[in-house]
């Protein structure tokens, strides 16, 4: 038996991906003391996304094309990429990408490796994302505004989201470093099984089709 990555580059079916529901989750202890008063400790560093994409199955097609993709990926063995039908882009859903949507990096002359972030909210309280599965050909990149051409000035690695300079257009010191970009979500199937009813579904039941997001 050949051996199985760990995860597919192949992307689950836009379209249905498009009617999902789901986004980020957190997880916070949270202590009530004698007081009234609350103790508030986040366990995770960074946020975990969950969907389920059986909202945006409208047609048995639809239903037979999300079993072939699970049996593709062995259930929840392999992980692969997902649109989030509402967070995809470095910019706002309604608006087209920008090299200067993201910070990702400020130049030091020396530096040339910086992976592609995107950061949500601002000031002390803004919390940055690391972006490891960007879509390829949809990356720009500028510094200190200045649009810059790719495999002529960087690369980028669409497997990991990290952008490389070459070593004629490394940054120079206090040069802003920033960027725009497509992305998905890496994610598996939440179970090993696929439990859905024709019966239900033709009645107008949506089945559950379960993902969560893969940290890597």
């Amino acid at each position: 038996m050949p051996q199985l990555s760990e995860f597919s580059d192949e992307r689950f079916p836009t379209d249905i991906a498009f009617g999902a529901s789901g986004g980020p989750q957190r997880r916070t202890e949270i202590i009530t003391l004698a007081s009234g008063k609350e103790k508030r400790n986040q366990r995770w560093a960074a946020s975990r996304r969950n969907y389920d994409a059986g909202f945006g199955i409208k047609d048995l097609d639809a239903l037979h094309r999300v079993v072939e993709f699970f049996e593709a990926r062995r259930g929840a063995l392999i992980a692969f990429r997902f649109r989030d039908p509402l967070d995809w882009k470095s910019c706002a859903p309604l608006s087209i990408p920008s090299d200067q949507d993201q910070l990702i990096g400020t130049g030091d002359g020396e530096t040339s490796m910086f992976p592609l972030i995107k950061s949500y909210g601002d000031g002390a309280d803004s919390y940055a994302r690391r972006i490891s599965k960007p879509v390829p050909g949809s990356i720009a990149i500028a510094v200190d505004g200045t649009a810059q051409t790719e495999s002529v000035d960087f690369n980028v690695d669409s497997t990991t989201g990290m952008v490389t300079f070459n070593s004629a257009s490394i940054p120079a010191a206090a040069t802003s470093v920033t960027a725009g970009f497509e992305f998905d979500v890496p994610v598996r199937f939440a179970f090993d099984e696929l439990s859905i009813s024709l019966e239900a579904f033709s009645a107008g039941d949506v089945p559950s089709i379960n993902l969560i997001e893969v940290l890597i």
